[in-house]
């Protein structure tokens, strides 16, 4: 990339980024890193949060447009948006864990 992006997207790339600013976020994210769909209950359990905070870390996540939703019957599954969210969460852990 040789020119700067135009400054919406500059903005644009600036919330993306946002998503992966909470600790919580990004263990939400990593936990479906898998590929396997998860509900709120089975997020609260393996993380360690109340379901009333995984539920407003998912729809935060979902607004950024780094996880997708199914429902089914009366549960929500999720899972993360697609590859290009993946492969910003495997960088990123590969950039940490190389320091």
């Amino acid at each position: 990339m040789n020119t700067v992006p135009e400054k919406e997207t500059l903005a644009h790339i600036a919330e993306l980024f946002k998503g992966f600013a909470d600790p919580t976020r990004v263990h939400i994210l990593c936990l479906l890193l898998t590929g396997e769909e998860l509900c709120v209950t089975d997020i609260a359990e393996k993380t360690g949060v109340s379901q009333s905070a995984v539920s407003h870390q998912l729809r935060l996540l979902k607004q950024m447009h780094l996880l997708k939703s199914r429902r089914e019957g009366k549960n929500m599954h999720y899972s993360l948006a697609d590859d290009h969210v993946r492969t910003i969460l495997q960088m990123g852990l590969e950039h940490v864990m190389c320091e």
